[in-house]
């Protein structure tokens, strides 16, 4: 079972989900509390992280399409690991859209988004997920599944001013140091066109906010953190009226398919940082909130910037600048037909960019008194994946697998209408066409099966359309009946090659070549595949009796 092999990274990290502040002395005692910056804080303060995600929708992991993709649970695990030392009181909290990519669920795949959700759930429970404010995507399982969803991440499903809602509460409290923590949550989770989940019902944020940060500085919280699944100009206008609130954590009401946002600057109104991470875990917020002794003694707590929303737009833009690059780069290297001068010219810019991005993210702001610091964190390959996350995810995919062979073997695809061609396979257009098998033996598209079989899912409802030839067309293939159809072969270009064959002096059988744009429209798309240029990857498939 999946549950079976998540267990949380650290346990001290991971002890503060129960709000003892015995349980906080002790993490601290053995190696004593830090700052933002991850220097020992001696006695000065308190220092708390908090690690914030919008709209992540069940994103486990990008498909891996293209080189160093954005995105995967199991990577900021890793991250969250690597940094525990410098962090020992964090939480990870969320708003939006947490467990299912899409608004419903399908037929065909119920069983597996169910699954996937599972175990989404339970990597935020190894995150350490205090809180999250839900999206409309939450409730595609239905009530009873979103309950048992909610206990299976740890975290309590947070909205105040919704109804109906399974566990649903208005405000939790944690406690560091003796210091109390307040969070509250609000949602508004509608479609697209404005319909809410069976059974739910939501009263006005503003009112509920009011309440909630009433009811959280009469507790005795000094801090107070909203998570608010909200339209953006709604929840902007809430943080504008109640300047209390210390952070708002913002992410999208609702959700559908697989684009991926842009991320969005932290925005500072008055008192109050407003905060929005990119969609399905791309990126991960980091707050930091250092407390000085003086500011611990009475009253709420107000923060300043110490460093992060003054250069928030600079950095936006160059970290975008140098995305851009590494795409490039990622996709010229091993390509013969990019001049070499041209490469190690982009990859001379590539390291320009990063090191102006390394410098502003240095500058730092003195001020006096309790600060914040924010950073906006590319979930990537480079920060590695947290081996217990890792060992689930794959769990997961070898469970998926095995339940759709069985599940699917009897799902044939159509057969083509009479007179109609179907599907033949390459092996038949060998025959004739030897030169031409020659040049696609050496291209990635002939192992593109044995690409998902390697990480057991070959029979993915997600993955499979794309690694084979006439996916789910007449006379073609299906998730289970892939014989003489793996890979990506001729017919995928050229079209269904049985009438061909009977006749290939006849002309208007087969296609010669497919519209420009073909491959970027159906598999070769973000965020599957980034910066894909047709011109120039068909290069790359073309050779001798091939297009040359």
């Amino acid at each position: 079972m999946i549950s079976s092999l998540f267990r949380p990274l650290a346990a001290p990290m991971f002890a503060l989900t129960l709000g003892l502040s015995a349980t906080v002395a002790a993490c601290q005692g053995c190696r004593g509390p830090t700052t933002p910056n991850g220097e020992v804080d001696k006695g000065e303060g308190v220092s708390l992280r908090l690690y914030a995600i919008s709209a992540a929708a069940g994103a486990l992991e990008p498909c891996g399409c293209s080189k160093d993709q954005l995105g995967g649970v199991d990577k900021l695990a890793a991250f969250v690991e690597a940094e525990r030392k410098a962090a020992p009181n964090a939480w990870m909290v969320a708003a939006g859209p947490l467990f299912f990519l899409e608004p419903a669920l399908r037929d065909d795949d119920r069983q597996q988004t169910l699954w996937k959700a599972d175990a989404m759930a339970q990597a935020a429970k190894s995150l350490n997920l205090l809180a999250w404010a839900p999206g409309f995507n939450d409730w595609a399982g239905g009530t009873d599944t979103l309950g048992r969803l909610r206990d299976a991440s740890g975290g309590a499903l947070l909205a105040g001013n919704l109804d109906g809602a399974p566990g649903v509460v208005p405000t939790v409290i944690r406690e560091v140091n003796g210091l109390k923590i307040g969070f509250f949550g609000l949602a508004d989770p509608k479609d697209k066109v404005g319909r809410a989940p069976e059974g739910v019902k939501s009263r006005p944020p503003m009112e509920a906010a009011k309440a909630a940060v009433a009811d959280l500085k009469k507790q005795g919280a000094r801090v107070l953190v909203g998570l608010a699944s909200l339209p953006r100009g709604e929840a902007l206008r809430l943080a504008d009226m109640l300047p209390e609130i210390a952070v708002l954590v913002l992410g999208k009401p609702s959700e559908a398919g697989d684009t991926n946002d842009a991320p969005k600057p932290p925005v500072l109104l008055g008192n109050t940082l407003v905060v929005e991470t990119s969609n399905h875990l791309q990126t991960v917020g980091v707050i930091d909130l250092h407390i000085t002794s003086a500011d611990k003694a009475d009253g709420q707590i107000v923060f300043k910037d110490a460093g992060g929303v003054a250069k928030a737009e600079e950095l936006l833009t160059i970290s975008a600048r140098v995305r851009d690059l590494e795409q490039k780069v990622n996709s010229w290297a091993g390509n013969p037909n990019v001049k070499p001068e041209d490469l190690a010219a982009r990859k001379a810019d590539l390291d320009k960019a990063r090191a102006e991005k390394a410098r502003i993210e240095a500058i730092e702001t003195k001020v006096e008194g309790s600060t914040f610091k924010y950073r906006l964190v590319e979930v990537r390959e480079a920060l590695g994946s947290e081996k217990q996350v890792k060992e689930a995810m794959t769990s997961y995919y070898k469970r998926v697998n095995e339940h759709n062979k069985t599940a699917f073997a009897g799902k044939k695809p159509l057969p083509a209408e009479k007179g109609q061609a179907f599907y033949i396979g390459v092996d038949a257009c060998t025959d004739c066409h030897d030169e031409e098998r020659k040049v696609w033996d050496a291209t990635p598209h002939a192992k593109a099966y044995a690409t998902l079989q390697k990480d057991f899912k070959e029979f993915n409802l997600d993955c499979t359309s794309c690694h084979v030839t006439g996916y789910d067309k007449p006379g073609g293939s299906t998730i289970s009946h892939t014989d003489k159809l793996k890979d990506v072969q001729c017919e995928v270009c050229h079209g269904p090659g049985s009438l061909h064959l009977k006749d290939p002096n006849k002309k208007g059988l087969i296609l010669l070549k497919p519209a420009d744009g073909f491959c970027a429209s159906t598999c070769h798309h973000p965020p599957h595949v980034e910066t894909f240029d047709q011109a120039e990857k068909m290069k790359l498939i073309l050779g001798k009796g091939h297009g040359l």
